[in-house]
Order: C-alpha cells, then structure tokens, then sequence
C-alpha cells in the first residue's frame, strides 16, 4: 500500500487523477488523498452502461464526510461515454438525455457542481447541425434540472470522426445557443487541443493558443484542465494520451501551463494510464509540480 504523500500540490494547486469509484464514492476520495491529490475527477456511475444503481443517503452522507475531512478542495465528474447528445437515431438521441440528466442529478446529490462530458458526434450530417443538437439537448436538460447547482463543462475534443469540439469556434458554436448560459463551461484537455492542431510547445503557441481561446469563447468559461501528454503528433486528430513528458507535447508545453497565473487555481486532472497502486500518477504528479517557477 502507498503511504500517503506530501507534494506541493497538497499546498497550492488544484491538481490530482481521475479515480475509480470501486468500493463507493468515499472510496474515490481515500485513493486521491493517499497519493497527494488537492482535486480529482470521477464517474458518478459505470461508464460504459446507460444505467447505473440508485445511490444511497448513506453513500452520500459517507462521501461527504470523508471528503470535507480530505484535503480534496475540486472534485469533478465525467459523464459515460455512451452519451452522445447529437445521435442521430432518435433512440440513442433519447437514451443519452436521459442518462446524462441522471448523471446530472447524481452530482446534484453528492454536490458535485461539474460534470465534463464529450460535446458528441455527428455521425455525418454535418458539424452545424451536431453543434444545434447538442445545444437543444443541453437547453432541454439544463430546464429539466432548472435550480440545481450542476454545471456542464463541454470538453475540448482531438478531432477524430464527426466528434463535435475540434475547434474552440465549434464550442462557442454550442455556447451560443445555450439558454442558460451560466451552467456551461469548457474542459480544456491538453492533448486533445494539440492533436487537434494547437501547438501549445512553444511559449509563443501556448499564448497564441489561449489568446485565441480567451476571444473566441473567453478565459472565464474555463474551468478545468485534463493534463495529458500526446502519443501522436500535432494535428492528428487521434486521442490517444501519455504520461506527462513522455509524448509529443513534452515537458515544455506543460512548463507554460503550471506557470500561467491565469490558471493557477483551475483544477488540473490527469487522466492518463496506470496501475492500481497508482505509482504513475504520483510519478506524472511529480513532474507537474516540478515545474512551478518560485513565485509561482
């Protein structure tokens, strides 16, 4: 068993792994504090089946006993990755409102006010009207759940097939036709937005990248990171993470980011692979702090 670690983020930065919920949500919370986490991202259900057991009053009460005690100050969810908001069978269109509204209240339980999810794919009937779809979808959902805490955050996507969020034009696409537009923000995934062409190596293309972001959809909007390195090159257009230096971003990239006061207290997820002991997250943990600048 990991002993429980010191790290910096444990004093400053909101920075932590996605975490299984095997064992119960409290359970989440102990595996992200014995391994230094200050934030962390989980499901609040399986992800790979539509629907998900009730959760318990006692499971809840756990959860938030546990987490007030930790020293957790972020959690966010992510939702299934069935969910497609704009399928373009009417079943699966119905099926993915249904389970993420679920996903919705399921956060509302626990007081989770962020949910992430995949914006969706169009399946070929073009990005315009996709991005129409998933802003119905969403408006529909967001009336459904009006007076709840919960908060969308559309995630930054690689580009691969007809998936919806390549661009930060197609986020603010989708932004633009939400009705209540104080429940939507954006997940920025690090190597999502350079597979998808944003060169973010360089201190020159980490501004120009968040210059473009801040006028085209605005720096307010952001609120969390998903911290992963590419296996593939720049605009490939294929999602396929790696641990912190080891890919194609490489050291620099992530340098800008745990520099940028800008983001100095965004949560910071890392979502690539490891084991269950959780050694690579410690190690990828490692890295990122090892790059704060004093003063930062």
């Amino acid at each position: 068993m990991i002993e429980q670690q010191e790290t910096p983020a444990a004093h400053s930065l909101l920075l932590g792994a996605h975490m299984s919920i095997a064992g119960g949500f409290a359970a989440a919370v102990e595996r992200a504090e014995r391994i230094g986490c200050t934030a962390m991202q989980i499901f609040v259900k399986n992800n790979n089946r539509w629907q998900g057991k009730p959760i318990g009053d006692s499971d809840v009460s756990t959860y938030k006993d546990v987490l007030v005690k930790s020293r957790i100050r972020a959690v966010l969810a992510h939702d299934t990755y069935l969910v497609n908001l704009c399928a373009t069978t009417p079943e699966v269109l119905l099926r993915s409102r249904s389970t993420l509204k679920d996903e919705m209240c399921r956060c509302e339980l626990l007081g989770i006010t962020s949910l992430n999810i995949h914006p969706g794919a169009h399946g070929g009937k073009g990005s315009v009207e996709g991005i129409a779809r998933i802003a119905e979808s969403l408006n529909v959902l967001f009336e459904q759940t009006r007076g709840d805490k919960v908060n969308i955050l559309l995630e930054t996507m690689a580009g691969q097939g007809t998936s919806i969020g390549r661009s930060f034009e197609e986020l603010r696409s989708v932004v633009d036709q939400i009705e209540q537009k104080n429940r939507i923000g954006v997940c920025v995934d690090t190597c999502h937005i350079f597979a998808a062409g944003y060169d973010v190596r360089t201190e020159s293309g980490w501004n120009s990248t968040f210059r473009e972001f801040e006028d085209i959809i605005g720096l307010d909007r952001l609120a969390a990171f998903h911290v992963n390195d590419s296996k593939r090159e720049l605009g490939s257009h294929v999602d396929r993470h790696e641990h912190i230096g080891k890919g194609q971003i490489g050291l620099n990239g992530f340098r800008h980011l745990m520099n940028d006061d800008r983001f100095k207290h965004t949560p910071k997820i890392l979502e690539t692979p490891k084991g269950e002991e959780m050694l690579e997250d410690l190690e990828n943990m490692r890295i990122l702090t090892s790059l704060v600048e004093n003063g930062h």
